[in-house]
């Protein structure tokens, strides 16, 4: 994001203030361009089964995140589309994602887009060993000194970063799934193919990354959707007697590998299960 930062500075030196600092109307337009900008290298638009995203925002993430597994985008910057879910309520299409490295304080970073009715919000997540309303918290934390800096008093309470917190979670846990052991993936124009990071091509004038010729829709999840439909009818055509119901779906982690040599951190979305049903149950 520090080249996209002096991109935004070069375009606008003569608004720069004191020690060419962006002013705080333009700042947000580094973490736009460095999210779109890179998305355009693949432009990956991902599109959650219906039934299926809406058991997965529903699975929100309780403890740490997870950290070690959003390291593994399948591209460098994907597209979630979210129809029918909103943000602070207003309507959400979807969000940008991508990873950010800040070689000033050495701190990794989840960079959100929120692409909403009414504008694109940057929205970072500081990630670590943490919960999601910590993570939160710290980048409020770093958003007040930024802007403390610049002259203006931002001091947001404990009720915004929670507020935070609770709106992004399900966006998190899209994110997840995607980045998870084995996610189900598919381009329904390819059958078969897995979406990857960009490589260059070799050119007369040395090795280059092109833009890709237009975006790229990948399916996800369709046939656990299939799979949640079928259990949801059958719960609910089980009738009094059985007593059947649906416990909800959630998040399994676990560590794999020697002790001694190296590990790799494994994380799962398990299915919700049909519990107290008989044959329905299978």
């Amino acid at each position: 994001m520090a080249g996209w930062y002096a991109v935004v500075s070069q375009d606008n030196f003569n608004q720069l203030l004191p020690g060419r600092r962006l002013p705080l109307h333009l700042a947000g337009d580094v973490g736009r361009l460095a999210a779109i900008g890179t998305w355009r290298y693949s432009q990956g638009v991902y599109q959650f089964d219906a039934e299926f995203m809406s058991a997965l925002a529903d699975t929100l993430v309780v403890g740490d995140m997870p950290s070690e597994v959003l390291y593994r985008l399948p591209e460098w910057c994907i597209y979630i589309e979210t129809p029918g879910r909103q943000w602070l309520g207003g309507e959400l299409h979807g969000y940008w994602v991508h990873l950010e490295y800040d070689v000033n304080t050495h701190r990794s970073e989840l960079r959100l887009l929120l692409d909403t009715a009414d504008a694109l919000i940057p929205v970072p997540v500081h990630l670590g060993p943490w919960t999601v309303t910590e993570a939160v918290d710290r980048a409020t934390a770093e958003a007040a000194r930024q802007t403390a800096a610049a002259g203006i008093a931002f001091a947001p309470g404990m009720d915004h970063v929670q507020q935070i917190a609770a709106s992004i979670n399900p966006l998190i846990s899209l994110l997840l799934y995607i980045c998870s052991d084995a996610p189900e993936i598919d381009d329904d124009r390819e059958p078969g193919t897995s979406p990857k990071r960009p490589a260059p091509t070799k050119t007369k004038r040395g090795w280059r990354l092109f833009p890709a010729e237009k975006p790229r829709v990948w399916t996800v999840g369709r046939q656990i959707g299939d799979q949640l439909r079928a259990v949801n009818h059958s719960v609910n055509d089980s009738g009094r007697s059985v007593k059947a119901h649906l416990r909800k779906g959630h998040w399994h982690g676990f560590w794999s590998g020697p002790r001694d040599g190296e590990r790799r951190f494994s994380y799962k979305w398990l299915m919700p299960m049909v519990v107290g049903g008989g044959d329905v149950g299978e």
